[in-house]
């Protein structure tokens, strides 16, 4: 479901990535689909999913992270760009762009949320949809690609950009988090969840079991794509410089296929941003329906249609530009509280752990936040460089990790050897 958004990660491989490739695309894999997968186990060992998870730092802002999570990666962004992102590089490649216009971006995207919407009706027969005949038919047309790419293009010998030269494994890691898909994963892995559950499978143990087991397929499949987009990303003859991932795919796309290949390339793009939006709407329905009964679920579904197709008429520039900041400040806290979710399931948890780590995170990536508007505070700035890696985006690292061991051990009882429990 989060491939509509992985169009753009080939663009990293081919800006230099030159003959480090496999070190980089391992700390590529570790954020874009490691993390994800951590993700998604978190919130199937919590009792009541994204919302318990938040909730063990303070119910408040347990509330407000899932609302924030659901609304941004979600209503206001996710739902709105996968429409966008279907109709600029998925019916305008497969038709032309002498059509491109307002009026044709909104007669595409109500026939576009028109389908989404009848699909995320039925709750229960979504995974079906997705599972049985969506997915596959994505898989296929992708295969059909790669297949051809690898019978093709061939690799050749290219020296490494300055971004890769010092530390390729490092800048692979952090292309990686740029992605966004630990959010995307705390907000679809409900959609999962519900999903065995409507199939009868209730009880804690077997529920979890069977999200690891498609946790796993997923991870593998994920990994298999990615590799194959990069290598075609990283061996492709190129006149010139492509703007983003999507580019190159639809330059081999019509290298490898001719005219045809617009209309190959417009197909999966499509089918990735509809089962995207499916996903996106489900959860975002649930979770409200859930929180807020007072709707009923076909009713959020309703609101969060009609939310999608008025953003995704502005156009996929605004919505990057106003969505992006907001992002970048959720995302370190959404891994830490990840994070600690994993290890609070093998090594106990405590309160003050959960509040002392995602304070620390908070401030980092509010000043983080700050910084993708330019502002910044020279005095401040002067300080925080000297931490590792915040020249990187992962300044926030080191500090949280402190905050979480000294809040573990506060709570830890030496004679008992047991913790507080974290809710």
């Amino acid at each position: 479901m989060f491939w509509c958004r992985k169009f753009n990660f080939s663009a990293l491989f081919r800006d230099g990535i030159g003959n480090y490739f496999i070190i980089a695309i391992i700390g590529f894999i570790l954020t874009a689909v490691l993390i994800p997968f951590l993700s998604v186990i978190s919130v199937a060992l919590s009792e009541n999913g994204l919302l318990a998870i938040g909730q063990r730092v303070h119910p408040i802002f347990g509330l407000i992270f899932a609302i924030v999570i659901y609304m941004s990666i979600g209503a206001f962004y996710g739902i709105p760009r996968a429409a966008s992102v279907a109709y600029e590089l998925g019916f305008i490649q497969i038709f032309s762009s002498s059509i491109e216009s307002r009026l044709t971006l909104l007669a595409f995207s109500i026939i576009f949320f028109g389908l989404t919407y009848v699909i995320s009706l039925n709750p229960k027969k979504i995974i079906d949809y997705v599972g049985q005949i969506l997915t596959p038919i994505l898989l296929l047309t992708l295969a059909i690609l790669f297949i051809r790419a690898f019978t093709v293009f061939s690799y050749t010998d290219m020296p490494p950009a300055a971004h890769y030269q010092s530390n390729p494994f490092l800048a692979g890691f952090l292309d990686g988090y740029f992605t966004l898909d630990a959010i995307a994963a705390l907000a679809f892995g409900i959609v999962i969840i519900n999903g065995l559950k409507d199939k009868g499978i209730t009880d804690k143990r077997n529920l979890l079991r069977a999200t690891v087991i498609a946790g796993v397929i997923a991870t593998i499949g994920l990994t298999v794509v990615y590799i194959s987009l990069a290598w075609i990303g990283r061996v492709m003859p190129l006149s010139k410089t492509p703007k983003n991932g999507a580019e190159i795919l639809v330059l081999a796309s019509q290298q490898l296929f001719g005219f045809s290949g617009n209309i190959l390339f417009g197909i999966i793009v499509i089918l990735a941003c509809l089962t995207t939006c499916i996903g996106l709407i489900n959860a975002c329905a649930r979770f409200f329906n859930e929180t807020f009964p007072g709707i009923s679920y076909k009713n959020y579904v309703r609101i969060f249609t009609f939310i999608g197709l008025g953003f995704a008429n502005l156009g996929l520039a605004i919505i990057l530009k106003v969505a992006v900041p907001l992002l970048m400040f959720i995302y370190p806290i959404a891994i830490v509280l990840v994070v600690l979710s994993i290890f609070q399931h093998f090594f106990g948890g405590s309160h003050k752990m959960y509040v002392y780590a995602t304070t620390v995170a908070t401030i980092f990536a509010f000043y983080d936040m700050l910084g993708s508007f330019q502002i910044k505070i020279p005095v401040l700035h002067h300080i925080l460089r000297l931490l590792p890696m915040f020249e990187n985006g992962l300044g926030w690292v080191l500090p949280t990790l402190i905050a979480a061991t000294i809040g573990y051990f506060i709570d830890y009882k030496p004679r008992g050897k047991s913790l507080k429990k974290a809710g």
